[in-house]
């Protein structure tokens, strides 16, 4: 894993822009602080940072490969998990390697293919290639969106990169935002709209898009979306599948020559990553997996039953211990340390996040890369196979919201009176924009209608916002983290599902439970869907109240935005809010820390209103 970034200049000779292009790399060195490299022309450069994986001696970027018509220069950012396969369809070509990395499968598969290879790729990447004399730049994202890829094209100059930041280090993009973009924070927020990067011109490619930069022109298109197909397996063979998929998926993410672990939470997602794991390491003559899990001081003496979290984790956790016999590691979190990390989370977002489960994840991830450079984590099985409570809640399954954040009355609550007049008809256009590019058959019962809405809801927003989340969180610490189901095939399955079998027996995931019977203690086959943890401790509301009082009491860009007397009655009243602002985990305590970020946010980046 790495950090990408690239300039294409009508106007300037980037060899006049060394310094401005190293610090541009410099902004991702946290991507990738094993080695840096450049690739500079008079119009052209493109930079990389790398975080050592796979073939550490022979995987340097750019990576250049000519043929008898042209010259590639490639950067990368991401693993793939059918290097073998790719490679093996190369060989037959008559290329040669010289190396066992993917990144020379990925620069040799575009020589071959060109944007065929994407096809061709089961991964989680973000590639740009130029080729020299043609003067042609492709760019390339994953499937699913677990690599990032931003863009802006405005008057002549091109940029791209993994992170915002590196962008608007360029000089060339400024801080801005617009009332859409203001609508993206404060009504939508922590999510943000697929292929908008809420500064004003920026971008991204969006999941499963490849584009072509020729002549200052962008033409992109789409080799990935959902699509409907027929389910034609029974529920034995749809078990039997699902099983397949999955145990595959975990399998070929375990590639790795650097130490490699897994994170545990003794939930349903990450015990079948950690026993699959297990299991298969052992059957390699490898040393026991070692997992983590995450806690929080004393929050054993606060944790509150909800209907979103019925259950803490630590019992589970144990068990699974016992079951796949890993070196188990628990990091207990400071809850004063958890919010000061808040403005750190928000740099390593360039956006404000998901609160304390941003900063709680930033702080983890900093703990794991002291022993271990890879990780597996069970992040996005619930947007899959249905494991969300509003997939299964028949009051507000068929509302026209988004169900994670269904009311947007304490969002206009905290504005002053007047501001963003338009906020939740932007909300509402969001969502229908998403359903109307919704793909079913004409076969689909009512349900199953609504459910491939559901997913598609899930696939292209929470999901998205996890993403973001994993990715920058941990890549801000150098650790490299894999999401073994985001394989395609398991997204291209779990879409044509029908319901019945999707939620068998009637549970959340209980096509998944069936599937790993036998192999899971059943105790955790059946544990009730309990989310990421957070913390339940006093201290850190009283941290955040404190700092959201003191910057309530500032002039600033934000308090211009920001309803003074309702925020300290929010401080002084927590209980009193209609629904979470977004998702399972972001109540009061959040929602101050969200302000938090947002403070930070726009101060440190500048941001000025359009």
């Amino acid at each position: 894993m790495c950090g990408i970034a690239g300039w294409l200049s009508e106007d300037h000779n980037l060899y006049e822009k060394s310094a401005l292009l190293t610090a541009m790399s410099d902004t991702l060195k946290r991507r990738g602080p094993d080695e840096g490299g450049i690739y500079i022309e008079r119009k052209i450069a493109l930079m990389h940072r790398r975080l050592a994986v796979v073939d550490i001696e022979n995987g340097k970027q750019p990576m250049v490969y000519c043929d008898d018509k042209e010259k590639y220069i490639l950067v990368y950012n991401g693993e793939l998990y059918n290097t073998e396969e790719v490679r093996g369809k190369l060989l037959a070509k008559g290329y040669e390697f010289e190396s066992h990395s993917d990144t020379e499968v990925v620069l040799k598969a575009y020589a071959c293919f060109k944007e065929k290879c994407a096809e061709m790729f089961n991964g989680i990447f973000a590639f740009a290639v130029y080729e020299v004399k043609r003067k042609r730049l492709f760019l390339c994202r994953d499937r699913i969106g677990v690599k990032p890829l931003f863009y802006s094209n405005t008057n002549g100059e091109f940029l791209f990169a993994s992170e915002i930041k590196a962008i608007l280090k360029s000089g060339v993009v400024k801080p801005i935002i617009d009332e859409k973009g203001l609508n993206e924070i404060f009504f939508l927020g922590p999510a943000r709209t697929c292929g908008f990067g809420v500064f004003r011109d920026i971008e991204e490619i969006l999941p499963g898009e490849y584009a072509f930069l020729e002549n200052q022109k962008l033409f992109k298109y789409r080799y990935f979306t959902l699509k409907a197909k027929p389910h034609e397996e029974n529920e034995h063979e749809t078990i039997e599948h699902t099983r397949y998929l999955i145990e595959d998926s975990i399998k070929r993410q375990l590639v790795s020559d650097v130490p490699l672990c897994c994170f545990l939470s003794g939930g349903l997602d990450s015990s079948i990553i950690t026993q699959t794991a297990s299991d298969y390491l052992k059957t390699t003559n490898k040393a026991k997996l070692n997992t983590f899990s995450v806690e929080y001081r004393d929050n054993q003496k606060y944790f509150e039953k909800s209907v979103f979290q019925p259950n803490a984790d630590t019992e589970y956790i144990e068990m699974m211990i016992k079951s796949a016999d890993t070196n188990h590691h628990e990091i207990i979190l400071d809850n004063i340390l958890l919010g000061e990390a808040l403005p750190n989370a928000t740099r390593a977002r360039d956006l404000p996040g998901m609160a304390d489960v941003d900063s709680s994840l930033l702080l983890f991830c900093k703990e794991v890369k002291k022993e271990f450079t890879v990780a597996l984590s069970g992040e996005c099985a619930d947007e899959l196979f249905g494991g969300y409570p509003w997939y299964h809640n028949k009051d507000i399954l068929f509302e026209e919201s988004f169900p994670w954040s269904r009311s947007q009355d304490i969002r206009r609550k905290i504005l002053k009176k007047g501001t963003l007049k338009r906020g939740e008809e932007y909300v509402k256009e969001s969502y229908l924009d998403t359903i109307r590019a919704v793909d079913n058959l004409p076969t689909d019962s009512k349900l199953d209608k609504r459910m491939r809405e559901m997913f598609s809801l899930n696939f292209y927003w929470f999901m998205q916002c996890l993403l973001d989340r994993k990715d920058r969180m941990s890549m801000n610490c150098g650790l490299e983290v894999r999401v073994p189901f985001c394989d395609y095939r398991i997204v291209e399955y779990a879409y044509n599902m029908p319901w019945e079998l999707k939620a068998l027996n009637g549970r959340e995931k209980g096509i998944v439970r069936r599937a790993f019977e036998g192999i899971l203690p059943l105790e955790i086959c059946y544990r009730k869907k309990s989310p990421y943890p957070k913390t339940h401790n006093p201290v850190y509301f009283k941290f955040v109240s404190e700092k959201v009082t003191d910057i309530l009491e500032q002039k600033s860009l934000l308090t211009e935005f920001i309803d003074k007397e309702n925020v300290l009655n929010l401080i002084e009243h927590p209980e009193n809010i209609p629904s979470p602002w977004y998702g399972q985990l972001m109540k009061t305590p959040q929602i101050l820390a969200y302000i938090l970020q947002l403070d930070t946010w726009f101060k440190e980046y500048n941001v000025e209103i359009a």
